[in-house]
């Protein structure tokens, strides 16, 4: 009954959205855009007045609409909003804005239930091993909520707390997922979508684990110690279970906060790097990369000294993920083929990486990557900037496989989802929104390029190390 429930809910507001659209593009398609058959072919056509006016308003209330179902149904649901909040220039801006409240801003638990979940999972009440319990959350999200403590020695702590019921939710999400699979490929053309039900299943179990998520912390502090900027909380063991993460309390701005990263005299174009440089370092050389940066996993400090400007705090550890290696050699060879303008050793890059489907069309594969790589060769500028910049029809020819609706099908097929790539695609989607609302004339190229040379040496030198002990 509760499956139910659930996918009636989510079924009805996907239903409320896509009509309410379905209404407005009909109107378009009637009475605009202007210019004629040629403009909307093109893109480059606009509709009436009245028509824009109507359009703002039907993705405000979209927008609005969405937080409010999300919200309701929580689980999975929220955290497939913090990903579209990140996902900047693919969503109409009221979108992001209405979407970023998922971040660090859910709707909390009642303090009195989230005091019980204490109790049970580590045997006693929060008065017999904390001098103080902010009953009020700093950060509500969407498997558990934070709360700040001091432990009797003075110690300032975060205390966070996995929701009760939290668990049997997402086994409801994933059940009405399944289902919405199963009914999609009856209409489209699309593979692999169990790995990824599958991906994500796992991912929401690891972060509904606290103990790993411990683990993944100690580990991931192992891998920055030899660096200033970039900070990493300390688990409290006695105070940690699977349901409950005790670590230090961390102090700084919200790293998407940019006014008040200026207003500290923090510059961020240099946090746009440091997260850059933070996230290539975890992807490229330990293999060990947050698998969720969101905007809520992150703080900046303004550092005491001239060589460490800023530090970067790094929050959330449960969707730590290990890229498999091929996927990170392939993805090395991707970059460095992209820069030297070479398509024969980009598309060798994405057979190492297992892209291309053994039983599909290779030439078909092969042909389409090599002309949107012609295309990204074209584009000048490489900043996040850029890309949301570009107009409606602008996007619709550079995205266009230049295929014969015949092909498109064995398109489809021509492709595979390597395995550990859901982790890694996420990551950079999410890593990739992040940097552009943080910085957005930051070029990406340019950043990586110093980057992955030394990174690379780095890698392959531990490589070595290994192999020689």
């Amino acid at each position: 009954m509760k499956l139910l429930a659930r996918l009636l809910r989510a079924l009805l507001l996907l239903w409320l959205v896509f009509a309410s659209y379905g209404l407005q593009f009909g109107l378009e398609r009637a009475f605009g855009p202007t210019g004629g058959a040629a403009a909307r072919e093109t893109g480059a056509g606009e509709p009436t007045t009245w028509l824009r006016r109507r359009r703002r308003r039907v993705h405000a209330h979209n927008a609005e609409r969405l937080l409010r179902g999300m919200v309701r149904l929580r689980g999975v649901y929220i955290k497939l909003g913090q990903v579209l909040s990140v996902m900047v220039g693919l969503l109409p801006e009221v979108y992001r804005q209405q979407l970023q409240s998922l971040q660090d801003r859910v709707p909390p638990r009642p303090f009195a239930e989230m005091e019980r979940a204490f109790e049970r999972s580590l045997g006693q009440k929060p008065s017999d091993c904390l001098t103080r319990l902010d009953p009020r959350p700093i950060a509500a999200a969407s498997l558990g909520q934070v709360h700040l403590g001091e432990l009797p020695d003075g110690t300032q702590v975060a205390i966070k707390l996995l929701y009760p019921d939290i668990r049997a939710v997402i086994a409801v999400d994933m059940r009405v997922l399944r289902l919405a699979i199963r009914l999609f490929r009856r209409f489209l053309p699309l593979r692999d979508l169990e790995i990824v039900h599958a991906a994500l299943a796992d991912l929401l179990a690891r972060e509904t684990d606290y103990l790993h998520e411990a683990a993944c912390m100690r580990r991931m502090a192992k891998h920055f110690a030899g660096r200033k900027d970039v900070l990493v909380p300390e688990v409290v063991d006695a105070l940690t279970s699977k349901d409950v993460l005790t670590m230090t309390r961390m102090e700084g701005v919200k790293v998407s906060d940019v006014a008040a990263l200026r207003a500290q005299g923090i510059d961020p174009q240099a946090v746009g790097k440091l997260l850059l440089s933070c996230f290539l370092e975890q992807l490229f050389v330990h293999r060990d990369f947050q698998g969720d940066p969101h905007p809520g996993n992150f703080l900046v400090q303004k550092g005491d000294q001239p060589a460490v400007p800023l530090r970067l705090v790094i929050l959330d550890f449960g969707a730590v993920c290990e890229a498999p290696v091929n996927l990170v050699d392939g993805l090395i060879e991707a970059l460095l083929a992209f820069f030297a303008r070479d398509g024969q050793r980009l598309l060798a890059a994405l057979e190492r990486m297992g892209f291309v489907a053994a039983d599909g069309d290779r030439e078909l594969a092969h042909r389409t990557v090599l002309v949107y790589f012609d295309r990204l060769l074209h584009v000048h500028s490489h900043s996040a900037q850029a890309l949301i910049d570009r107009k409606p029809g602008q996007l619709r020819r550079l995205l266009d496989p230049q295929l014969d609706f015949s092909e498109l099908r064995a398109l489809a097929h021509a492709f595979s989802l390597p395995e550990g790539w859901f982790y890694v695609e996420r990551a950079l989607v999410l890593m990739f929104g992040l940097v552009a609302s943080v910085a957005p004339e930051l070029d990406l190229a340019k950043v990586a390029y110093p980057h992955l040379m030394p990174l690379l040496a780095a890698r392959t030198q531990a490589a070595r190390s290994q192999s020689a002990q």
